[in-house]
């Protein structure tokens, strides 16, 4: 017996056990059990057929990364597929829990595949910019289907059972709970039937059926071209699968492409940014100073103040987990406004088919609506979410501290104000902390939660936890002005600002931050948010602000950088380049002409970067990574980069040190000595 596996018969089939924790990931302690349970039933004359099943919490939940680019050593994981596929028994995978990637191509190498109805399949690589390289891009096709094969493999979104076999993924379901006594009968019917083996990889059929459709690989990349931009990964699962046809019935030649290709993606520095996002999110969880022996506090209930579009959204990711919301507003019009959203939202869902109308009606009847604060009186956390101004929320929090028992936690939503002179309103300030949803907040993954300088570590561990188990991505900021998307990102916005004053164009800008990979321009996202909202808070004069004066608030009203047609299709404004061009003349700045689009990319990120170090300095982040994580879900910024940070290690921080100094900006002192030392910030 194995490690990492058991053996053992009943009647004439033999069972395969691999129990490797937490996931059984298929790296070489996984593989050499499974080499030696098949070797074994092989040799074994009374073994007619053979189920391979899991123990712990999930079928095999895919390739060990932490392997990718070491030395193979044997027996490697087509070593193990070949071992499986040329078995000559039949061999029955018996799926519960998740059989993702590596895991599923292993059931595909089984030559069949039953699944209780909570299990999940997929191959989702194409999310670390790979291809499945274990054949699934060559065995897919052959049981669902070329065009369900593209749009699996390149979505890599899992697969829900009953779904799975419909497509033809699997086989059969088992009942829930009885997978073992499942598979085994299903194995029985097997040699009772007298079925074939049904090897996946010489099922040609529908690939024969698609070499009719010449076309159909161009018509899907040009169909999906605005998804699959910037990333490198989808467009070679098409040309893996393409391969798959145009070499059928020749499944080593598939194999051998879809091998090409594979190893082009993971050299690739899109492949390498987005496995570095992949551990990055999942390291923002921890925080140095708070280990097991740091407790949380029980949150049973929630009371967000403010029924508004954040205050709606910030509910709605309490409910669906089942934890009630006592819903607070200042007058019964915005209360009703409020949860009238609320349950639109909800409705909206369920004409889509994502719930049913039922459960709407479970989630809605979780609200509490109250008029005034004393409802909150019982609630274990408060989150405020009312309009961005010192004076409103102190005042809040000064209520609260005597409203709220003992022990609640007092939560801000607020996205650049002082949280420590917030919580120096309260007698309370270890209970108060910053939990700052981005909109729409009901969508958005990122939650930065804000340590003041009182915050107490089991209020710090109890936000952290609860932001995940409402499925949220929390990254930890300390306090400033900002905290860590907003102040990074706001060193974008003032070099755009400065930028188009000195002869760009904003058509220049946004063209030149889409093409990096951005989903628009800081100025396109400036007419779609509003320039009343942008500028709501400027003191000086600005663009933004003359064009407000005219009446011009983006697209909502009259145009702001663009003007738009009915259709809001945006064109370059004459009415808004007079308007820089008499603001620049004011400013006394020169019209130096255009820039490169290569100028344009430097002048707005490398600010970023600079920010980005300064706020390590300063102990704001924890860690570069948290950074970047907060920068991709905040801002969209674009993941086959890496975020900022990665970014800059990427091109190289003595190039970003330069670009800064010719720029006239200080380099942060970290920044400096990183480039001087040939140094990092992230760990690819």
């Amino acid at each position: 017996m194995s490690e990492a596996g058991s053996y053992c018969v009943e009647g004439e089939i033999g069972i395969v056990t691999i129990d490797n924790p937490p996931v059984n990931s298929l790296g070489l302690r996984t593989r050499r059990a499974i080499q030696e349970g098949f070797n074994r039933f092989a040799a074994d004359s009374s073994v007619k057929a053979i189920v391979l099943i899991c123990g712990g919490r999930t079928f095999f939940a895919g390739a060990d990364i932490s392997e990718f680019g070491q030395p193979p050593v044997a027996p490697d994981l087509h070593d193990i597929l070949r071992l499986i596929e040329n078995s000559a028994k039949p061999v029955v995978a018996a799926i519960h829990g998740t059989a993702l990637g590596g895991g599923y191509e292993l059931s595909l190498v089984c030559h069949y595949r039953i699944a209780v109805p909570s299990a999940m399949v997929g191959l989702p690589e194409v999310s670390l910019g790979l291809l499945p390289g274990a054949g699934g891009t060559q065995r897919l096709p052959r049981i669902v289907g070329v065009p369900a094969a593209l749009d699996i493999i390149t979505g890599g979104k899992p697969i829900k059972a009953k779904k799975a076999l419909e497509l033809g993924m699997i086989d059969s379901l088992a009942d829930e709970g009885k997978l073992r006594e499942d598979a085994i009968s299903f194995a029985r019917h097997i040699l009772a039937d007298g079925k074939p083996m049904m090897r996946v990889s010489d099922r040609n059929e529908k690939l024969i059926e698609a070499k009719a459709s010449a076309d159909i690989f161009e018509e899907y990349l040009k169909r999906n071209a605005r998804a699959f931009r910037g990333f490198k990964a989808p467009g070679h699962i098409v040309r893996a699968i393409q391969a798959a046809v145009d070499t059928a019935p020749d499944f080593d030649a598939g194999m051998a492409r879809e091998m090409e290709l594979f190893l082009e993606l993971e050299a690739s520095p899109e492949s390498l940014a987005q496995r570095y996002y992949f551990f990055a999110e999942r390291e923002t969880v921890k925080v140095p100073d708070i280990g097991k022996d740091v407790g949380t506090l029980p949150v049973k209930s929630v009371g967000v103040i403010g029924a508004g579009t954040m205050g709606g959204g910030i509910t709605m990711n309490f409910l669906n987990v089942g934890i009630p919301v006592v819903l607070a507003e200042m007058s019964q019009e915005a209360l009703d406004r409020g949860i009238g959203i609320v349950r639109r939202n909800y409705e909206n869902s369920a004409k889509k088919g994502r719930m049913t109308a039922e459960r709407v009606e479970q989630l809605m009847a979780l609200i509490t609506p109250a008029i005034g604060l004393e409802a909150l009186r019982e609630v274990d956390l408060v989150i405020e979410a009312v309009f961005e101004q010192m004076s409103v929320k102190k005042e809040i929090f000064s209520k609260l501290d005597g409203i709220c028992k003992p022990g609640t936690i007092l939560a801000s939503n607020t996205s650049f104000l002082d949280l420590d002179e917030i919580a120096a309103a309260t007698g309370r300030p270890d209970h108060v902390v910053g939990m700052h949803f981005f909109s729409p907040a009901n969508v958005m993954r990122l939650l930065e939660v804000v340590r003041g300088e009182k915050t107490s570590k089991e209020v710090i561990n109890t936000a952290m936890k609860l932001g995940k188990s409402i499925g949220k991505v929390p990254v930890l900021s300390r306090v400033c002005w900002g905290f860590i998307a907003n102040r990074i990102m706001a060193a974008r916005a003032v070099q755009a600002n400065e930028l188009i004053l000195e002869g760009p164009t904003p058509q220049d800008v946004d063209k030149a931050i889409y093409d990096y990979g951005f989903a628009m321009g800081p100025f396109q996202m400036n007419d779609l948010v509003g320039l009343d909202v942008i500028g709501r808070d400027d003191v000086e004069r600005s663009v933004s602000g003359d064009l407000v004066k005219l009446d011009r608030l983006g697209q909502k009203k009259n145009g702001g950088y663009y003007d738009y047609d009915e259709n809001r299709k945006a064109s370059p404004s004459p009415v808004a380049a007079q308007v820089i061009a008499d603001f620049a003349q004011y400013k006394g700045i020169e019209n130096k002409g255009p820039q490169s689009d290569e100028a344009i990319v430097a002048r707005l990120l490398y600010p970023v970067v600079n920010e980005g170090a300064k706020l390590l300095e300063e102990g704001i982040a924890i860690r570069a990574s948290d950074i970047d994580v907060a920068a991709i879900l905040g801002y969209n910024w674009p993941v086959y980069t890496g975020g900022p940070m990665f970014w800059a290690d990427t091109i190289g921080l003595q190039k970003v040190v330069d670009g800064l100094n010719a720029l006239g900006i200080p380099p942060a002192t970290l920044l400096v000595e990183k480039a001087q030392n040939g140094d990092r910030f992230t760990t690819p």
